[in-house]
């Protein structure tokens, strides 16, 4: 359902209109919660999964150097909460922790009913740096190698905020005001550059999402080298820089939910093995069920142009 605001603010907002027109056709008028034609990644055969968000294939297979086998695969959602939905949503995961740099899992967590033996919401107050608005790639990395210490016989899924902006890899100050936005919105950040309130060049702006990833492969490689079995790198969704969607033609930016064009559910899949397979057992959930204020959550939420 929508509220009267979020009616209205499509309605005065021709790139909103359009963005709903294309979701209307790939999610079948709002019949499919999430793209039916995506793999169910915890139907894969792995020890440990990384993420990395909103990860195009193309940019993956282009600045990556990790050890391991690439191929594809299409995601289940074009945003995060939308891959959750189609993953997580109503599941027993009593096999598997989460360590995640991204709210959306939180924000959600009552419509998806998922249970994971362990959540680490990283994100919350000491994973969060609020110089860049973000966490931190090393920041994720630790909690992992922590979480793998703690759960040896458990599935890891480690959640990676970048390449996702805010884009900490570059001196770029553009990525950044959507903060100060009063009308908030869906990537606020990529609807300024569709409607032309922001000006930046492609070229700009694939730079420092490209030099995102640079940031955190480093990060990623340590995981993939510390961690032993069969790990896959990944990404829950891509992104979007000016190509057109359809059947609406428009241009568009960002990874807005619902609308499964290739660039946005055509993920990287790297497969990595060494030593020996972990034997994961499902145990009884060890969460203490940490909360944080509302405000804290939206203005996380916020800073990452999700709200």
């Amino acid at each position: 359902m929508y509220s009267r605001f979020e009616i209205r603010r499509a309605l005065a907002n021709p790139v909103r209109i359009g963005l709903e027109c294309n979701r209307l056709y790939h999610r079948r008028g709002y019949r499919r919660a999430y793209n039916h034609a995506g793999v169910d990644v915890f139907a894969e055969d792995w020890d440990s999964m990384i993420l990395l968000d909103a990860c195009r294939y193309d940019l993956f297979e282009r600045r990556s150097t990790l050890p391991g086998t690439l191929e594809s695969r299409t995601s289940r959602g074009s945003g995060t909460a939308e891959f959750l939905r189609g993953n997580v949503a109503g599941r027993d995961l009593l096999d598997t922790v989460y360590v995640t740099a991204n709210p959306q899992l939180y924000r959600y967590r009552e419509d998806l009913d998922a249970t994971f033996h362990d959540v680490i919401h990283v994100w919350m107050e000491e994973g969060w740096d609020e110089e860049y608005g973000t966490v931190l790639p090393e920041t994720t990395t630790r909690y992992a190698l922590e979480a793998a210490e703690r759960y040896p016989d458990k599935r890891l899924l480690v959640h990676y905020l970048q390449p996702h902006y805010p884009f900490v890899g570059s001196e770029t100050t553009f990525d950044k005001g959507h903060v100060e936005d009063p009308d908030g919105g869906e990537d606020v950040f990529w609807i300024r550059l569709m409607d032309g309130r922001l000006d930046v060049d492609r070229e700009t702006v694939w730079d420092a999402y490209a030099r995102n990833l640079d940031l955190a492969l480093p990060h990623v490689e340590s995981l993939v080298e510390a961690f032993e079995g069969r790990t896959v790198v990944t990404s829950d969704h891509g992104n979007l820089l000016d190509e057109r969607v359809f059947p609406l033609p428009m241009r568009v930016w960002g990874h807005p939910k619902g609308i499964h064009v290739e660039d946005l559910v055509k993920v990287p899949w790297l497969v990595h093995e060494t030593g020996n397979r972990k034997e994961v057992v499902a145990d009884a959930p060890v969460s203490e069920g940490r909360t944080v204020s509302e405000d804290v959550m939206e203005g996380r939420l916020e800073a990452l142009g999700y709200v």
